[in-house]
């Protein structure tokens, strides 16, 4: 999927996709009844099935901004995970992919996590045969304070029960090798590109927002995981650590977006995966899926 790709401004995104899947929408969005869903045909077959299910990629956005290589988000990795998740531990295929497309280990000078659910950490670090070492060796690792100090301070009880499985082996390796940055929700990494708060889904989410050039995109990472909750921003998830936050700030997100020209970047919308906000028939919010 790395021929795929976007400029906004002088910046350049390009996608690298560890694995599609298909998930049972009733399971993941508790409002996703039959009737709610039938609303929102539009979305078939490129976001929804026919069948109920959404449809999501698990994938690392790679960013290249003032001559700086950023990877947002890291994937599954190769270790192996509990149930329900054993299923998604990724076979080696995607650092080859990420390397094609010019985010190679030694390449990558800033990882940044949206926040540090499994799906998001995984390649942050590889087995070596004797322990977890960062996967890329000449890369500041960016993560916001918030979201840091919560999963540390909860404990491997609460990593395993609430999606931060990794935590132990994908991101308390990094802090022992002295290479992460801890840092506030609103941080510039270049400048036209910083982090964005977006809380809900967990304590510290953050989001990627780019301006360069008069061109405008925000990378969401999880604040949104399907298209249908940009027209259902109420919509939370089985697993948003706060719901009626996380409803708010896509309610936010919405209002920022919609009739301008923002691209918006879905971490997990399957491709195209990025496109805009409009105002649909009868008023109500869709995405509009680049062609």
């Amino acid at each position: 999927m790395s021929e795929l790709g976007w400029a906004v401004g002088a910046v350049r995104v390009t996608p690298v996709v560890e694995r599609a899947t298909a998930i049972p929408a009733a399971a993941f969005f508790p409002s996703a009844t039959d009737t709610a869903l039938a609303a929102h045909d539009w979305l078939q077959p490129w976001a929804l099935t026919p069948a109920g299910e959404v449809r999501i990629v698990i994938q690392a956005l790679g960013v290249e901004s003032a001559g700086r290589r950023i990877l947002v988000d890291t994937c599954v990795g190769q270790r192996p995970l509990p149930e329900p998740f054993s299923h998604l531990a990724d076979d080696g295929g995607f650092l080859t992919a990420l390397t094609a497309a010019g985010f190679g280990p030694d390449e990558v000078d800033v990882v940044v996590c949206t926040h540090l659910h499994f799906d998001h950490v995984g390649w942050n670090t590889t087995w070596d045969g004797t322990g977890w070492v960062p996967t890329f060796p000449n890369a500041r690792y960016v993560l916001a304070r918030t979201e840091y100090e919560h999963w540390r301070d909860a404990g491997p009880e609460a990593w395993a029960a609430q999606s931060a499985v990794s935590f132990a082996d994908a991101v308390l390796p990094l802090v022992d090798a002295g290479v992460v940055d801890l840092v506030d929700p609103d941080h510039a990494i270049t400048d036209d590109v910083a982090l964005m708060p977006t809380p809900g889904h967990s304590p510290g989410h953050v989001s990627v927002r780019i301006r360069s050039g008069g061109a405008e995109a925000c990378i969401t990472g999880d604040c949104v995981h399907s298209p249908v909750q940009l027209a259902e921003p109420d919509w939370f998830t089985r697993v948003d650590h706060d719901r009626a936050r996380s409803s708010a700030t896509r309610h936010a997100l919405v209002a920022e977006c919609c009739d301008r020209d923002v691209l918006v970047i879905g971490t997990h919308f399957p491709p195209p995966t990025a496109g805009h906000l409009v105002t649909g028939p009868g008023g109500g919010v869709r995405f509009r899926p680049l062609a």
